[in-house]
């Protein structure tokens, strides 16, 4: 389970050198692909803010209860909440634009800015804090029952680990324009 959440870090962090390419093209003024932007900002809002999230809050949830009951899940519970928050509001801004409503370039590029940076450091907190005592506490019994616990949760990951159609184009474009990533795409 804990590969499982690292290797969504990873996904995710090709997703967001992405947005950061498309954020710089657009402050520099050149054209970008907004249905490829919403594309990836909609699997954030599908796989991650509803199956990654909740399941790292589940995982932490246990890991305080049964060896840590100082400490608090509010911090993590809380940046989830921004987190989910940042993609709405980037969805929302991305399909007025879709929609042919104008929005000034600068706040894009500002609310995508913006949603990089928390993502990037929502990241590094957990890969610094939260997952080395996961793995230093989390015995093989712990992982099963957590694996029981986040069952209603765990859903596949829809670009990285199988064929949904849903994000097809976004694939193609990991695939042919993004090779370098090194990600595997689910074939």
């Amino acid at each position: 389970m804990l590969q499982r959440l690292m290797n969504d870090h990873k996904h995710i962090a090709v997703l967001l050198n992405l947005l950061k390419g498309k954020y710089q093209k657009l402050a520099e003024g050149e054209q970008v692909n907004f249905c490829l932007v919403r594309d990836v900002v909609e699997y954030m809002q599908e796989y991650a803010d509803h199956s990654h999230h909740p399941v790292e809050d589940i995982v932490y949830e246990y890991y305080v209860g049964k060896f840590a009951k100082e400490e608090s899940t509010k911090r993590l519970t809380e940046e989830h909440g921004k987190v989910v928050a940042a993609s709405a509001a980037l969805a929302s801004t991305l399909n007025l634009i879709l929609n042919d409503i104008v929005v000034a370039k600068e706040k894009l590029v500002q609310e995508l800015r913006d949603y990089v940076t928390l993502q990037e450091q929502h990241m590094i907190y957990e890969e610094e804090y939260i997952f080395p005592k996961l793995q230093r506490k989390l015995t093989e019994s712990d992982w099963e029952q957590i694996e029981r616990n986040c069952a209603l949760k765990l859903i596949d990951d829809p670009l990285f680990s199988s064929d949904d159609q849903m994000f097809d184009e976004l694939r193609q474009y990991i695939q042919t324009v993004e090779p370098t990533s090194g990600m595997s795409l689910g074939h």
